[in-house]
């Protein structure tokens, strides 16, 4: 199998919202992306099915040292090759894999976090780097437009705990801070049981005040000349907002059994939206 469609079957059995702005990219930023996402998938998915401890962490030493044959030219992975053009052609940093990686490894060492500036750096590594990274393969010519990206990925990252947060529970992770939990009177034992509607209210629209925070100042950072090349990623920006409005507008008492979702048709609603905003 040619590296490229082990890349796009990895996108494809993900069923992704990563994907729905890829059709307005050109087949050379599209490939790379692909590849970029597929790279995620696969250290993602390490970290998440990984029973034993040691065994994750060998895999990925192994990702690291294959991020090394990358960047010598001597990929072995299907990913790797297909990441070996898009590294040299849009100048991706070789320490934006390894941050990557190292994130992943924050979710076998960790399934609680003290407080936000732990979880803070776990959003920049598992998120932010990657919005980075696609920054680059877009096209920028304002070096503020990697802030964006960077506030960008931690506002996704954000919202996707805040969706899964009853998922990751059953799951025994919590990646809502502690500090938090306790400023809202909530003990993490309660989540076992009966947890206070009125208190994870709160708590929760704690934590959807901070995402939207997080959204704010992206897209208020990203530089009007490159509007037109970060397209894609603002399409998926608009879109988790969206999500968060919804899980906000929600019944947020019963947000631990319930998983928030967008339909299809609202997704491309939103597309059309973003697209509109850049060109009016």
């Amino acid at each position: 199998m040619r590296p490229d469609q082990y890349c796009k079957n990895k996108l494809k059995e993900s069923k992704t919202n990563f994907a729905l702005p890829f059709i307005f990219l050109n087949p050379q930023k599209k490939k790379a992306l692909i590849a970029l996402y597929a790279f995620c998938r696969e250290v993602d998915d390490i970290a998440d099915n990984c029973i034993e401890y040691e065994v994750g962490l060998a895999k990925l030493d192994w990702w690291h040292s294959e991020i090394n044959n990358l960047y010598q030219d001597n990929p072995q992975h299907p990913v790797t090759k297909a990441l070996l053009e898009p590294v040299r052609k849009y100048n991706l940093n070789q320490n934006y894999f390894i941050e990557i990686i190292d994130g992943m490894k924050m979710d076998l060492d960790f399934n609680r976090y003290e407080d936000f500036k732990q979880l803070q750096l776990y959003t920049y590594r598992a998120a932010s780097v990657v919005g980075i990274l696609a920054a680059h393969i877009f096209g920028f010519e304002n070096k503020k437009t990697l802030d964006y990206a960077h506030n960008l990925g931690i506002a996704l990252q954000l919202t996707n705990i805040i969706r899964d947060v009853g998922e990751d529970i059953r799951r025994n992770r919590i990646y809502i801070p502690l500090n938090d939990l306790k400023q809202f009177k909530i003990d993490e034992n309660d989540f076992k049981g009966h947890v206070d509607p009125k208190k994870l209210i709160n708590l929760m629209e704690y934590q959807i005040k901070r995402a939207k925070s997080f959204y704010s100042k992206a897209f208020s950072l990203l530089p009007k000349e490159d509007k037109n090349r970060q397209l894609p990623g603002m399409m998926m920006g608009y879109i988790y907002y969206d999500l968060l409005l919804s899980i906000e507008e929600g019944n947020l008492a019963n947000i631990l059994n319930e998983r928030t979702q967008l339909t299809p048709i609202r997704k491309f609603y939103i597309i059309l939206k973003t697209i509109l905003k850049i060109i009016t």
